[in-house]
């Protein structure tokens, strides 16, 4: 199985091909692939979605992918390695953490928004513009577009329900999902009777309704992505262990270590170190 590497921190180009040059490709990076034209298949970890133009598809570290070409088709890609979202200076980290956190679970294209696959077309053709001209500042440009770019997707992935939840998952569970990101930094909001009293249920009633939604109970859930959040803090910024405590709402180092290490069986500072190595 062939494995590509980048050697910058931000790599974008334009392709015009009649097939896939390589299958069940590998990479150390993050690549976002924008369908300008043609039509085909896109197959990712075994699973298979058919594309068109103006899909927009996210590969993550890690994840096999190739594209099964029915006719000619373009591309726009965006390819970014780690250091490119840690040495950004985001307003908020966390569309990149949405980003990661629901990635794993796509394989289809990530815009799901109208509005925004016009935005995204638009932002599309002047990236390929910036990147034939090459003037004064297109580093710069190319930069600003595609991190508007990133936006929207993290954006659209937010509202993609997760590989969990049934497919007829209702919209007040959607609402419960909202309110868990919205707080997730806030454990006295994160309480079953606390979320329980603010959607007119029960506290058993509420355990039983999300499991049955969810496929898991509302604390693992819980867990699960404050676990993501810090494991992304860890790799993605320079946050020292107790800043990250007290960002997550825990007492000290000793009891986010301890909430860190039921988990993944490692202390945070361990983890950090493994990342490096």
């Amino acid at each position: 199985m062939a494995r590509e590497n980048i050697y910058q921190s931000l790599e974008v180009f334009y392709e015009k091909v009649d097939e896939c040059p390589l299958r069940d490709r590998l990479f150390n990076f993050f690549e976002l692939v924008y369908v300008i034209s043609g039509t085909g298949n896109h197959t990712v970890n075994g699973n298979t979605f058919p594309y068109l133009a103006g899909d927009l598809f996210l590969i993550t570290p890690n994840d096999s992918h190739g594209f099964d070409l029915e006719s000619t088709c373009e591309f726009m890609v965006v390819r970014f390695g780690e250091s490119y979202i840690k040495e950004f200076q985001w307003k908020s980290i966390d569309h990149i953490e949405c980003l990661l956190y629901y990635a794993s679970h796509l394989s289809g294209s990530v815009l799901v928004n109208n509005d925004d696959k016009e935005m995204i077309i638009l932002l599309m053709r002047n990236l390929q513009q910036a990147t034939e001209l090459q003037a004064m500042y297109s580093e710069d440009l190319i930069s600003h577009l595609v991190n508007a770019i990133i936006v929207i997707a993290a954006r659209n992935i937010a509202i993609i329900k997760p590989q969990s939840i049934s497919p007829n998952a209702d919209i007040r569970t959607l609402q419960i999902l909202d309110y868990i990101q919205e707080h997730i930094r806030q454990p006295e909001f994160l309480k079953v009777a606390v979320i329980a009293e603010k959607f007119g249920l029960s506290p058993t009633y509420l355990g039983s309704y999300f499991r049955k939604q969810c496929n898991e109970s509302i604390q693992e859930y819980i867990s699960s992505y404050r676990i993501r959040l810090i494991e992304h803090r860890l790799r993605f910024s320079d946050k020292r262990v107790h800043e990250i405590a007290d960002e997550f709402g825990f007492a000290d180092e000793s009891h986010i270590n301890k909430f860190f290490k039921r988990h993944k069986e490692l202390t945070l500072k361990a983890y950090r170190i493994g990342l490096s190595n």
